[in-house]
Parts: structure tokens; C-alpha cells; sequence
């Protein structure tokens, strides 16, 4: 499993690490593939896996009355389901899905709880990883609570650019593909909504939508208009 030194390298709860803990940690991953709309878990279920992710997306989301809510998306690099390795026992607050065909590796919390044990230094990290998540969280209810439908979709994209953007010819690409009901899901509003509000942005030339994949053009006009 030393292939998988590279990426742990690169992922933020494990770049405290020496590389010889990293070289001791690799091999407690297990490697797992999904196909496109496995569920990795339930939101109830018993929670006692991390997940990294090699390539592919990943969605978390949860069911209000059977309409779907989305959470977050994770891609290559990215990992999620941490709060199992903090304390044994917790069920999961909401569900994992693949958007794609995904190669994961999975951390199990009885393999990790040695190996934490012996890293203060990890622990510190889990520890800031989780509150920095759990300030994300906020913000997004503060954003359902306060802000309207058209500065909501804004703010979403400019979030969703800032996690999975890349620079391209055109401007900053959010390097993930989703649909309108999906962008629906992210901002608790309808599919009509967000039609209507990408269209405007792409009608003031803010945007550029190629193969359900959306381009910021001018973010700091976008970012002007949320309020």
C-alpha cells in the first residue's frame, strides 16, 4: 500500500505526519471499489469507517420527507466520514452515495485507534478537521435560514469553486458534474429556481455552462450580488 503514500501526503488530516508514519498507516487502508449509485452508508447506520477517496464523486446527503438534501460532494483527494474514528458508537447523520464509478480506501476506527493513540499530533488534526466541518455546516444553515434563492445558488457555486475549482482558459471550472435538481438539493429550493437563476448569470456573462459543468467567469461580480 505504499501507493497510497502520495495521497495521504496531499490530504489535510494527514500532512502532519512524518513519512515514516505515513508509511505505517498506509497499510491499514483497504482499497474499495463502488460503481456509480452504490450506497456506501446510511444515514442511522452504525459509523466505524473513514473514507478516502482515490478518483470519483462522492455525495452526502440527507432525506426530508423523501426530498432529497444535499450536503456536501467529495472528490479525488477528499475524505469524509471521520467523526467514526473520534468515538466509537455514533451512527451515521446522513447517507453516502457515488455519483460515479469510485476507488475508495477505507480506514476502519478499531485499525486506527492504535495507531491515534501513539499521534497527539494526529489527533490535534482530526480534532480542527471536524471543527472546521462543523463550521461549514453552520454556515450553510445560517444560508438557508437568511439568505434568498438567487444568493443562495451564488454562494453555492462560488463554495463549490472554491472546493473543486480549476483554473481553465475560461475561468475557474468547478471540476464536477451535476444537474439542476441536483444544485436544487445543494440550496433547499426547486429545479425551476436554479434554471432561472443560471440563466441569468449566464445572460450577464458571470458564468459558462459546458456538459453539466459550470465555469465562474467573474466571480467577483458574483460575489458582489449576495446578500
Amino acid at each position: 500500500m505504499k501507493t497510497i503514500v502520495p495521497l495521504l501526503q496531499h490530504v489535510p488530516l494527514f500532512q502532519a505526519l512524518s513519512e515514516e508514519d505515513l508509511l505505517a498507516l498506509a497499510p491499514l487502508f483497504k482499497e474499495r471499489k463502488v460503481k456509480k449509485g452504490d450506497i456506501l452508508f446510511l444515514e442511522g447506520d452504525a459509523g466505524d469507517e473513514l473514507f478516502l477517496i482515490k478518483s470519483g464523486v462522492v455525495k452526502i446527503y440527507r432525506l426530508d420527507e423523501s426530498k432529497e438534501i444535499i450536503l456536501a460532494l467529495f472528490r479525488d483527494g477528499d475524505f469524509f466520514g471521520e467523526m467514526a474514528l473520534i468515538s466509537a458508537g455514533l451512527t451515521r447523520s446522513a447517507t453516502a452515495e457515488s455519483m460515479e464509478a469510485c476507488i475508495l480506501f477505507v480506514l476502519s476506527r478499531s485499525a486506527f485507534t492504535q495507531f491515534m493513540e501513539k499521534s497527539p499530533k494526529l489527533c490535534l488534526k482530526l480534532l480542527e478537521t471536524t471543527m472546521e466541518r462543523l463550521r461549514q455546516a453552520n454556515e450553510q444553515i445560517y444560508d438557508l435560514t437568511f439568505l434568498g434563492v438567487r444568493s443562495r445558488i451564488m454562494k453555492t457555486i462560488i463554495r463549490l469553486s472554491d472546493q473543486h475549482g480549476i483554473a481553465s482558459p475560461n475561468g475557474l471550472l468547478i471540476n464536477v458534474k451535476l444537474t439542476h435538481q441536483q444544485l436544487a438539493n445543494m440550496v433547499g429550493t426547486v429545479r425551476e429556481s436554479v434554471t432561472k437563476v443560471l440563466q441569468e448569470l449566464l445572460d450577464d456573462d458571470y458564468i459558462q455552462i459546458d456538459k453539466k459543468m459550470i465555469t465562474l467567469k467573474n466571480v467577483e461580480a458574483i460575489k458582489a450580488e449576495i446578500r
